[in-house]
C-alpha cells in the first residue's frame, strides 16, 4: 500500500487540479459584486461572461443573429461557414450551472440582479421568437412577469437593438424586458417594462475625456441622470471615454451602468471609489 501511496496521491491531486479549472466551480466567496459595472461586448473579451464574473460585474452585453433557426453570439453575419458559438453555450448554460452551484444566486450570499442585455441584430420579431423557446428551458432563473406580475429572479435579461416593443410591451407573461432610449422618457413606460435608459455618449456630450468638462456639458449629463431616475430606471451610455477620467465623470454624476471594454481596470477603480 505504501508504494502506491505517491502515485494516489499525485492522480487526487490532478482531480482537484481538474474541478477547480471548471469555471462555475472556481471559489467565489471572495468577489464582492458591482452594481454599476457593465461589460460592453462582452463576447469579444478573452473569457466571456466568466472575465465579467471574475471582476464582480453586474452587467454584460451580448449581440444575437439568428441564423437558420439558431441564436448566435456575434455583431455581424459571418462569411462562408458559421463557427460562431450559441447564446445558449456562452452564456445562458454558464449562468445556469453558476447559480446551481451557489445555491440560486449568481454571487454567492448575494441577492442583487444580474442583467443579460441581449442585443438584437436580425429582425425584431423573428429574433424574440427564437429567444422566447430558447428561455423556456432557463424560466427558474429569471426574473419574470406572470399575470403582469413580477417574479424576481437572480438573471434579468432586456433586449436592445432591434427591439420587439410592441409585442413585448403587450405580453402578461414574459421574461424579458425592453431597453429604452432618452426619447421614452415622459411616456409613462413603467421600470419593469423598461428598467434601463441607453444612449450612445456622443449624442448626448461633446467631451472628450482629455480636458476638464466644462459644466454647462456637466449639468445636460445631470439632468438626463435625474430624468431616468425620476422613473425609477438606470442609465447606460455606450461609447464613452472607457479610461478613469471618463468613468469617474460617470460614477460621479450617477450613471447606473458603466461602459466598459477595461474589466480589470474598472473593476478597480471602482473597488477603489467604494473604499474611500
Amino acid at each position: 500500500m505504501s508504494n502506491h501511496f505517491p502515485m494516489l496521491k499525485a492522480l487526487l491531486l490532478i482531480v482537484l487540479y481538474f474541478f477547480s479549472e471548471l469555471p462555475f466551480l472556481q471559489a467565489q466567496t471572495h468577489i464582492i459584486p458591482l452594481s454599476n459595472a457593465h461589460s460592453h461586448n462582452d463576447y469579444h473579451q478573452k473569457e466571456p461572461l466568466f472575465g465579467a464574473l471574475k471582476n464582480g460585474f453586474s452587467s454584460v452585453e451580448a449581440d444575437v443573429l439568428l441564423i437558420d433557426g439558431e441564436l448566435y453570439v456575434a455583431h455581424d453575419k459571418p462569411v462562408g461557414k458559421n463557427n460562431l458559438p450559441t447564446l445558449e453555450d456562452l452564456y445562458l448554460k454558464p449562468l445556469s450551472q453558476r447559480i446551481t452551484s451557489n445555491n440560486g444566486e449568481v454571487y454567492p450570499n448575494d441577492k442583487g440582479v444580474f442583467y443579460l442585455m441581449i442585443d438584437f441584430k436580425t429582425d425584431a420579431e423573428k429574433t424574440y421568437q427564437k429567444l422566447e423557446e430558447i428561455l423556456e428551458n432557463y424560466a427558474p432563473i429569471l426574473t419574470k412577469w406572470e399575470n403582469g406580475k413580477r417574479v424576481s429572479g437572480p438573471v434579468e435579461i432586456f433586449i436592445s437593438g432591434n427591439r420587439p416593443i410592441e409585442t413585448v410591451s403587450s405580453q402578461k407573461n414574459r421574461m424579458v424586458s425592453l431597453d429604452g432610449r432618452p426619447s421614452d422618457l415622459g411616456k409613462n413606460i413603467s421600470p419593469e417594462l423598461m428598467p434601463v435608459i441607453s444612449q450612445n455618449f456622443n449624442q448626448i456630450l461633446k467631451w472628450n475625456g482629455k480636458k476638464e468638462i466644462k459644466e454647462k456639458e456637466l449639468n445636460k449629463l445631470k439632468t438626463l441622470v435625474k430624468q431616468v431616475h425620476e422613473e425609477g430606471k438606470k442609465l447606460r451610455l455606450w461609447a464613452s471615454p472607457d479610461h478613469q477620467q471618463g468613468w469617474m465623470l460617470l460614477y460621479s454624476a450617477g450613471v447606473d451602468l458603466i461602459n466598459t471594454d477595461d474589466l480589470e481596470g474598472l473593476s478597480e477603480y471602482l473597488r477603489t471609489q467604494k473604499n474611500e
